[in-house]
């Protein structure tokens, strides 16, 4: 091939794709158009990552960026295939994910004049990505590819939109001897890691060290700040209870005589942290660390007692005392913490580290007290299985550097509340940000491209596994490892319990038609294995996680199983 670089023939495609490899893209996830930049991609060695289902690449690229930590690029054509990336990038949006989604346009001399698939992408995308802009001349394509990585990484982390008209990908690229040449690379986050006030991480410390009942909750942006070590360094120097959301979870190890487990809206019987909800409760002083205090994370805004102080530390400033007034440390959750650390090295911690032995007894009596609880439901063999026999070996069989994708509704809460973290920045994978069905197989996808030599698993309820069966072929194609587990219990369960809650009664849209969802991964050739007793589990899970190729567990589940939510408490016979 030519050096395309300084090709008098280069296109728009071209720079553009040199452009995304200098901010240190390797992959995209595309399907179709805009076939001009795939076309041009692997001569800047960018390699194409297809998909089935359009709306399934921006879940791929979520998953690919959660674990990478790096921007995930995802590609589509203008129209429906733009429509369908609106609910991935919400996702995105929600959950600080830096995706960047680079859509077609027609071309510029059809636009408004309804052009095939013509839409409005700028008022389409506008809700759902911090950064949205048309590239319509070739010299300006380094400074807005440039504009897009950086809205992508830095501050708090979410998507950005690059809409490119078809025409100008194959027009030629503008002379390199023009243009003040670009050399930065930008697709990492964070981008800019920036330090809170000196001064309001001192006046925190001595907070912290006064304080009769503190206690640390850990969100998701602990993981995308890479701030697990400097949370585990505070957690044991100055000898402080650790809690973590749903999205955090991970964040800290939960082997930890001083780690409670997950807290919010899932702290009902048979939830590891039921009996730890006093603690919470007592909590004079919370340490909010990249929470955004929402609705799950907080139990509705209910888990704090009411003279509870906080002090929230968030890269961004609009997250900070959104929910709770705050103490405010604005900044890097890594660098925060270490300084945050340092300060309090400064002061008396002897009052902290007399009360740490008491506050482990408490811990550890709370979680002895859960295993006892759980003890008959996750070692019956009868069929039909209990999630919690499927979870509790799994957790007996997944190591520290697995990665476990879930995907939304009881599958997430099976996995944080049923799974073990054995290290902190152990990675659990949960579309928590508007918690879409269909999510978890392709963002297992996602994240194992990320990392090719982890073992990924991915839970899946049958009403969720509906969304995304197309990407069993995916899959194969791509030869993924990833263990796929689908709790097969024939309805909506989170819908029909929540129903029955709320009005006493559920709607008919709960209940499915028997579907063999081993059948269905053969016919894609994908191992499927069919389990109907809780005795068959183990056995099977332990080949399927030997076998590293794609392999799918289709488990009759009990459905009458349902995870401890909090607001279910009363409603509901214990199965324990």
């Amino acid at each position: 091939m030519p050096d395309h670089a300084s090709a008098a023939n280069a296109t728009v495609a071209l720079r553009l794709a040199e452009a995304f490899a200098r901010h240190g893209v390797t992959l995209t996830f595309g399907q179709s158009l805009p076939s001009a930049f795939h076309l041009a991609a692997p001569h800047a060695g960018i390699d194409q990552k297809v998909y089935r289902q359009e709306n399934a690449g921006g879940a791929m690229a979520d998953g690919y960026a959660r674990i990478a930590r790096k921007v995930g690029v995802v590609t589509a054509q203008n129209g429906p295939a733009a429509t369908l990336l609106v609910a991935p990038l919400a996702e995105a949006l929600k959950a600080s994910i830096p995706v960047l989604a680079l859509v077609q346009e027609v071309t510029r001399d059809a636009t408004d004049r309804n052009a095939f698939q013509e839409l409005d992408h700028l008022n389409l995308f506008a809700p759902v990505a911090k950064w949205v802009r048309r590239i319509d001349w070739a010299d300006r394509l380094d400074d807005y590819v440039d504009m897009a990585f950086t809205a992508a990484c830095s501050g708090r982390p979410g998507p950005a939109v690059l809409l490119l008209p078809a025409d100008l990908l194959t027009e030629a690229a503008a002379p390199l001897g023009g243009l003040r040449t670009r050399r930065l690379s930008l697709g990492e986050v964070p981008l800019d890691r920036s330090l809170a006030d000196p001064a309001a991480i001192a006046a925190a410390a001595e907070a912290l060290a006064i304080a009769k009942h503190p206690l640390v909750i850990a969100g998701g942006g602990v993981h995308l700040s890479g701030a697990a070590a400097e949370l585990a360094a505070l957690q044991e120097r100055a000898h402080l209870p650790v809690a973590t959301t749903v999205m955090g979870k991970g964040a800290a190890d939960e082997t930890h005589p001083l780690t409670l487990g997950i807290v919010g809206y899932v702290m009902g019987q048979g939830a590891r942290t039921a009996a730890l909800r006093p603690m919470v409760e007592r909590a004079d002083l919370v340490l909010l660390v990249g929470s955004r205090t929402n609705q799950n994370g907080t139990d509705s805004w209910k888990l704090f007692g009411p003279e509870t102080r906080f002090i929230h530390l968030d890269a961004d400033p609009m997250e900070v005392g959104r929910n709770y007034e705050a103490m405010r440390l604005v900044g890097d959750a890594k660098l925060t913490l270490a300084a945050l650390t340092e300060a309090l090295a400064a002061h008396d911690l002897s009052a902290r580290a007399a009360a740490r032995p008491a506050i482990e007894a408490e811990i550890a009596e709370a979680v002895a007290g859960w295993r006892r609880t759980i003890e008959g439901v996750i070692s019956r063999d009868a069929a039909p299985c209990r999630p919690e026999r499927l979870m509790a070996e799994l957790d007996r069989l997944i190591g520290q550097e697995d990665i476990v994708v879930a995907d939304a509704s009881y599958s997430s809460i099976w996995i944080a509340n049923y799974l073990t973290a054995r290290r902190p920045g152990q990675r659990f994978l949960t579309p928590r940000g508007i918690a879409g069905l269909g999510w978890g197989l392709p963002m297992a996808i996602g994240a194992q491209i990320a990392a090719p030599e982890a073992r990924v698993v991915c839970l899946c309820g049958d009403g969720g596994f509906a969304h995304s069966w197309a990407e069993l072929e995916t899959l194969r194609r791509m030869e993924l490892p990833v263990v796929t587990l689908v709790l097969n219990n024939g309805i909506l369960g989170y819908q029909k319990h929540a129903e029955e809650v709320k009005f006493g009664e559920h709607t008919k849209a709960v209940f499915f038609a028997a579907v063999d969802h081993a059948a269905i991964a053969r016919a894609c050739g994908v191992e499927g294995m069919r389990v109907e007793r809780g005795s068959e589990i183990g056995p099977a899970l332990a080949e399927a996680l030997a076998a590293r190729r794609p392999v799918l567990l289709d488990v009759l589940t009990d459905p009458d199983a349902k995870p401890p939510i909090s607001f279910y408490a009363g409603h509901y016979p214990e199965p324990f």
